[in-house]
């Protein structure tokens, strides 16, 4: 029997009774402000938003706040600063974040401080001469970029062997698409010249011959990941620290709820039990990963249980091809410059089996539960609305709120398909600074242009959002906001000026358009009386300011649930 999609914050919100309820007893912080921000159309600005434990009980006028003001209640002058809702990250990958924050960074500016090969090779050098792993345990990095290195390639193991030949080393390219080993690694991972490529994978091989050089593509990634995982299994702990650490991350930056996308059940379990602790502090959207075989029935019953302490199952998650920065986006018209060592047209590849993935999410679209596909290429964009399209063939389309992850090349036709399916793509706007001059390059003006067609999105009434897909960039909302409106690349070219964003609609989609994609948007995303007590204070209004200081707008103070979670 095909289930309602839950809307997970209307129970919270309808036990409520209103403003003057809440006068009864003195709130716990009242904000003053010329510069309060609500997000709800039918107050779209307020002079005053008191909160009482985890509930906003008044936004409003000065006057009407003052019903609210107690002995023991914190009044706060704004004076310049904006009060906000508290940011949605629409995607990203916080357990992903926290397992790297004892590995090295490899990133290239603005990220990090790898501009060539060289440079990452004495990252690496010094890592192992001043942190050595244990016996038996690898040198990990994560971050590289070719197409920010000066060499325009992939380190090698050729590279990496210059740094050890007995340690394994492994690095995971900027996308998370693709990764780079030296030869003990590749021996460890029992990858030869006899390996097959796995299906929807590519192990790279010695121009010429079989021989592995130590990069790979997409599903080839797993076979180092898996052998990775086995030397750090059972040290609970030690991730316990890494995702308190990594949630502290999110919220310097005003998330207060954060996703997990492509989780581990084994994860959310820990996550789970930490949220149960009180040891998660903002909400975490938690989508397990359906390429690693998990029950259905199991993600259904923890999706219909809702947020347990501050952490739910929000869907499950597919990856339909890889990323347009690793050339591995999958296209319907070839690439105009193909990756390095690839002859002839190139348009990539899928990543799953057609038929079967169409199986899977028509299973879980007639359960009740959301999916949430990645799609970067204009060929698994197809794929993802023809999947959702052939699964309610002849019914009456419900609520379902499918999510296009990413949906970078996403054509006009399928935006407006888009609208006609109530699908909602979440760009990945982001890239448009960071990798506009490579799309450039990739794909020819044209298409990179139109690349996360927002503004087309908005004129044809699709619900979307944007996001940066940490750890690939930080979680910067400003910056990520700066790049919406602004659409600049590294170069300095505006890349499609006909689909910037307002100021507003890029924060819209950064709050309430979070909240709707996680059907919580009765409970998150404005700052309205009844809704949970998420907000974030900037140091600037980010819809007054000139839009190319956007992104030094700094976050001063977010609060998750009522309670102070970060502070400057």
């Amino acid at each position: 029997m095909k289930r309602k999609f839950l809307p997970w914050g209307l129970a919270a919100l309808t036990s409520l009774s209103g403003s003057q309820a809440f006068a009864e007893v003195p709130a716990d912080r009242v904000f003053y402000g010329d510069h309060i921000i609500t997000m709800d159309s039918t107050l779209p600005s307020a002079e005053a938003v008191a909160i009482r434990g985890d509930r906003i009980v008044y936004v409003g006028d000065r006057a009407g706040a003052g019903e609210f003001v107690g002995a023991d209640t914190q009044a706060l002058e704004l004076g310049d600063k904006a009060l906000v809702p508290g940011l949605i990250d629409s995607h990203g990958h916080v357990t992903g974040s926290a397992r790297l924050i004892d590995y090295v960074n490899a990133s290239s500016p603005p990220v990090g401080t790898s501009e060539n090969i060289a440079d990452i090779l004495e990252l690496l050098k010094e890592r192992l001469k001043t942190n050595p792993p244990p016996e038996g345990g690898w040198l990990v990095a994560y971050g590289y970029d070719d197409s920010l290195l000066a060499e325009n390639r992939h380190p090698t193991r050729h590279d990496l062997d210059k740094v050890s030949a007995d340690v394994p080393i492994y690095m995971s390219h900027v996308s998370g698409h693709l990764g780079t080993a030296n030869s003990a690694a590749l021996a460890a991972a029992g990858i030869t010249e006899d390996t097959p490529n796995p299906p929807g994978g590519v192990i790279r091989r010695e121009r010429g011959g079989k021989v592995p050089n130590g990069v790979v593509e997409e599903t080839a990634n797993y076979l180092f990941r898996k052998a990775l995982a086995a030397t750090s299994a059972g040290d609970s702990t030690k991730f316990e620290r890494q995702l308190k650490e990594a949630v502290q991350q999110f919220a310097s930056y005003g998330i207060t709820t954060i996703q997990d996308g492509a989780a581990q059940m084994a994860d959310v379990a820990v996550m789970r039990k930490m949220a149960a602790a009180g040891e998660i502090e903002a909400d975490i959207v938690a989508i397990p990963f359906a390429m690693t075989g998990i029950d259905f029935d199991e993600v259904t019953t923890l999706v219909e249980e809702g947020y347990q302490g501050g952490v739910r199952v929000g869907g499950v998650k597919f990856v339909l091809d890889g990323s347009p920065q690793g050339r591995t986006a999958w296209t319907t018209k070839p690439y105009n410059e193909n990756p390095h060592g690839v002859e002839g047209p190139y348009t990539a590849y899928s990543t799953v089996v057609p038929n079967e993935f169409k199986a899977q999410a028509n299973d879980l679209l007639h359960r009740g539960v959301p999916i949430y596909m990645h799609g970067n290429g204009d060929a698994a964009i197809d794929l993802a609305m023809d999947a959702v399209g052939e699964s309610f063939d002849g019914e009456e389309l419900p609520d379902h709120r499918s999510v296009i992850i990413h949906a970078q090349l996403m054509r006009p036709d399928q935006v407006v398909r888009a609208a006609e399916l109530d699908m909602v793509p979440s760009f990945y706007s982001a890239h448009s600074f960071f990798w506009g001059d490579w799309h450039r390059q990739s794909f020819g003006d044209e298409r990179a242009f139109h690349i996360s067609p927002a503004q087309s999105a908005l004129q044809k009434g699709v619900h979307f959002t944007i996001h940066n897909d940490t750890p690939v960039v930080p979680p910067d909302m400003m910056r990520l906001m700066w790049i919406a409106v602004n659409r600049e690349t590294r170069n300095g070219v505006i890349l499609g000026e006909d689909q910037v964003l307002s100021p507003y609609d890029a924060l819209y989609a950064m709050t309430l358009g979070g909240a709707y994609q996680y059907f919580e948007e009765d409970s998150k995303g404005s700052l309205t009386v009844g809704k949970q007590a998420d907000l974030a204070v900037l140091g600037a209004d980010p819809l007054e300011v000139d839009p190319k200081t956007i992104k030094d707008i700094p976050v001063l103070e977010t609060i998750s649930r009522g309670k102070t979670i970060f502070q400057r």
